[in-house]
């Protein structure tokens, strides 16, 4: 009888066991269910008459940096439909306010996460984790408090704002969910993406701190996740892997971008000529944890003994071997933050254009966008219907401090093809060339004057 009691303990305690590891299994699950990319209203375009004019009313250029703007603003990729802030177009950049900012912050928000809520059949008073990430503003109350009050959620929300994260802000956000979801079971979690622009435009003439003017664009985004297994069949995606690395350690990285005052005392970002270096060593480490666990073990035994007889027959000269990287992703959703950084990485993960296309086109189309940057890339490879389930997506994101965070995604269905924020232009793209040329043909003249830093130009040509 002894034993027969001992036996059914241990075998109900190994049920138990059993049970308690499956629903853990389960409650680990990430799924994305949908999301919003923001899109601004025509009248805030920056298109090639916009952006002369406000750089023209800088009081505090001289040619060299005309010259300097001219070259960028031709070579950056960046087309005529992006969409800038409301202080800008106006002509009021210098003199900000609070009220315009969190007017703008606002439209971004409450715009995209009322169509999430739509869409999706959720109601806000079902979410259960908020998480907000938009660096370059505060108010009090905070900015997730803005939205709790907006659409009256629980009083039991559990609220996350991340400051400061930069470009690779919604990719942290999603780790943190992931992370969140293995304690709070069957959950709902918001996450919105953005960056506050009205308070943050450069004014100076300090080159280092004039591209972000070139580069940064109106733009934002809201997604919708959970871990509740009944709702995996109306997910898009499901979340396989995120790898965060932060060389904030390093003083050459952690100084590489950062909002400080120039000599004049005008506010904005600082990119430094370590950029580059900084941001090559973040995805150099982070990839080392990444593509272990991702791409398939024939690949990674073909890398070894590649580079193993490169080594001892070469003698490191010659083509340096590389991972095939299409052997464990279809798709690649490249941060947007300019023409520079995708054609680096596009070299550095041997894509072809294909690979970048979409890439290219959102930084055309909408520019940097900051941390909702590569959801705009989704988006575009949603309209161009490339998705099919059971591809794998690799997300990744660049961001100061410097971060290099990623993110693995498996397509759970082949009918994603909403057009979203591409609905109006997607028949025009790819286009052929990401030049602006007609910004070139426009303010060329400025290539005829005399060299002149730091002195106003009395005569402008039209």
């Amino acid at each position: 009888m002894d034993l027969f009691m001992a036996i059914s303990l241990f075998f109900l305690c190994f049920i138990f066991f059993i049970y308690k590891s499956y629903l853990q299994k389960r409650n680990q699950n990430c799924y994305l269910l949908g999301y919003e990319c923001y899109k601004a209203s025509d009248d805030l375009k920056l298109d090639t008459e916009t952006c002369g004019k406000l750089i023209l009313r800088n009081k505090n250029l001289g040619s060299d940096q005309y010259k300097f703007l001219l070259r960028t603003m031709v070579n950056a990729g960046i087309g005529e439909e992006t969409y800038g802030p409301r202080n800008v177009i106006d002509g009021t950049e210098e003199t900000p306010n609070l009220s315009g900012s969190l007017s703008e912050v606002d439209d971004i928000v409450f715009g995209t996460l009322d169509k999430l809520f739509d869409n999706n059949g959720v109601s806000p008073s079902e979410i259960d984790i908020l998480v907000i990430t938009i660096s370059m503003i505060t108010s009090v109350p905070s900015l997730p408090a803005r939205v709790i009050n907006r659409y009256k959620m629980r009083d039991d929300v559990k609220v996350f704002n991340l400051s400061g994260m930069g470009c690779s802000a919604s990719v942290i956000a999603v780790d943190l969910v992931h992370h969140l979801f293995k304690t709070y079971m069957n959950s709902f979690a918001v996450i919105v993406s953005s960056e506050s622009l009205i308070p943050n435009w450069y004014h100076g003439n300090e080159r280092s701190m004039m591209l972000p003017n070139i580069l940064f664009r109106l733009g934002g985004c809201s997604l919708l996740l959970t871990n509740k297994s009944s709702m995996k069949h109306k997910s898009l995606m499901k979340l396989k892997l995120s790898v965060r690395f932060h060389g904030g350690a390093s003083d050459e990285a952690y100084q590489s971008c950062t909002r400080v005052e120039d000599s004049q005392g005008y506010c904005g970002f600082s990119l430094s000529k370590s950029l580059p270096q900084a941001a090559a060593k973040a995805v150099t480490m982070n990839f080392r944890v990444l593509l272990p666990k991702t791409l398939p073990l024939r690949e990674l035994v073909r890398y070894a003994t590649v580079s193993f007889l490169h080594s001892k027959t070469n003698n490191n000269k010659g083509k340096t071997p590389s991972l095939n990287m299409k052997s464990g992703f279809q798709h690649f959703c490249i941060h947007p933050g300019g023409r520079a950084v995708i054609d680096a990485m596009g070299r550095s993960l041997g894509l072809n254009e294909y690979d970048l296309e979409p890439t290219r086109m959102a930084l055309h189309r909408f520019g940097n966008t900051s941390a909702a940057g590569i959801w705009y890339v989704l988006s575009y490879m949603e309209a161009k219907k490339r998705l099919k389930k059971g591809d794998r997506i690799l997300m990744i994101s660049l961001g100061a401090g410097f971060k290099c965070n990623n993110c693995v995604w498996e397509v759970m269905k082949d009918a994603m093809d909403d057009v979203n924020v591409w609905k109006d232009c997607i028949s025009r793209y790819p286009v052929k060339s990401t030049a602006n040329t007609s910004f070139l043909e426009k303010y060329s003249w400025v290539n005829e004057l005399e060299p002149q830093p730091n002195k106003k130009i009395e005569k402008i040509k039209n």
